[in-house]
């Protein structure tokens, strides 16, 4: 699917399957729509189920710009309004579920979303220990050196490598916009907004997530008006690929889907 999204052309892989009430399901970070398959396919029979890759990831073409959560969420809704959908039920993993708090917790004209579902999602930011406060500013301190002109002239891929060496897993695996993306995006904290969430949540959470800790699903059910949380115990952060059986169940209960 080819859009035009804040003056820019976009290629986005999309699958677009099943009919019916609609469903968009929009993946974590570093993923791509196949790890999702299973989802897709227990969901096409019952409901019309859209899901793609955002920009920079899988099939899709990288942004020339980092995108905030403000731009993955304004996307998914150029998606479905490109799509003629006004009324949709939202998936979200991950990195998809904290696009899903932004798109959820704002005030939307274009589409009524009915019901939410996160899995695993991000949102919350962790309290940093003073380990890791020390080791920021430690960071800091060497970007700050290499980022001088003499050592810029000296060394021109110096800080490049540097931030390499030291980013995250995710940091490591993207590179260009799409990872300035992943810097604008992980310190976004929606603890305050999640209480402007209107449409009942589902959490589905495991209880071994080392990602997201189940601690962050135990405050969104406490703090979303109307969210319930199922823990699926001793999954990690793929709680869906762990134990695909209960999650299905627990979703087609909560949209009462009967087979």
């Amino acid at each position: 699917m080819d859009i035009n999204f804040k003056g820019e052309m976009l290629s986005l892989n999309l699958s677009d399957t099943g009919s019916g009430d609609a469903v968009l399901l929009l993946h974590g970070w570093g993923t791509t729509m196949a790890v999702y398959k299973s989802i897709i396919d227990y969901l096409t029979p019952y409901r019309r189920v859209i899901s793609y890759e955002i920009p920079g990831f899988g099939e899709s073409s990288a942004p020339s710009f980092a995108f905030s959560t403000d731009d993955y969420a304004d996307l998914a809704l150029s998606v479905l309004e490109a799509l003629g959908i006004k009324k949709v039920t939202l998936i979200g993993h991950s990195h998809g579920g904290r696009t899903i708090l932004n798109l959820a917790s704002r005030n939307t004209d274009t589409v009524e979303i009915e019901k939410i579902i996160l899995v695993d999602s991000a949102g919350i930011v962790p309290k940093k220990s003073l380990m890791h406060k020390l080791k920021v500013k430690k960071y800091k301190l060497g970007k700050a050196i290499l980022s001088s002109a003499p050592m810029k002239k000296l060394f021109p891929n110096a800080i490049e490598n540097y931030k390499a060496k030291h980013g995250s897993a995710d940091y490591k695996s993207v590179c260009g916009t799409v990872r300035d993306s992943l810097v604008k995006v992980v310190n976004d904290d929606y603890k305050e907004r999640m209480k402007n969430v209107k449409p009942s949540t589902l959490l589905i959470w495991g209880t071994k997530d080392d990602a997201t800790p189940i601690s962050d699903a135990e405050f969104m059910e406490k703090t979303i008006p109307d969210a319930g949380l199922v823990r699926v115990e001793g999954a990690g952060h793929y709680s869906f690929l762990d134990n695909p059986g209960l999650v299905k169940r627990v979703i087609f209960s909560f949209l009462a889907i009967t087979e």
